[in-house]
């Protein structure tokens, strides 16, 4: 099962850096999380959101936050429209649910036709 986080949305923060204090390097990206598995792939509601810092390459956790970055991350997250929850079922599937299929209906018409 691969279990990954795609990026959806990136918007780039006017704040300061809280490591480097430079304002034009702070990135906040939404990410959704995406399922694949042998038998389908799937997106789920799971969000993630990450700032990082271009400028000194660091990643910028919530504890290190000023308060303009939690209001801007609060509007951003107000602002965002993830995508919509979806299941896709693989060609594996659908070839397993028709033997299933097949093999119900073997059953059924040996119970039903006993002597054909």
């Amino acid at each position: 099962m691969h279990d990954k986080f795609i990026p959806i949305k990136e918007v780039t923060l006017k704040n300061n850096c809280p490591e480097c204090f430079n304002t034009q390097g702070l990135r906040l990206t939404f990410k959704q999380r995406f399922i694949e598995t042998q038998f389908y792939k799937s997106i789920t509601a799971d969000i993630k959101q990450e700032i990082n810092c271009n400028i000194c390459h660091s990643i910028i956790y919530p504890v290190q936050w000023t308060d303009d970055i939690e209001r801007v991350v609060e509007y951003q997250k107000r602002a965002f429209t993830p995508k919509k929850t979806s299941r896709y079922l693989k060609k594996a599937s659908w070839i397993i649910i028709g033997l299933i299929g097949l093999v119900f209906l073997a059953f059924v018409i040996t119970v039903i036709y006993p002597k054909l």
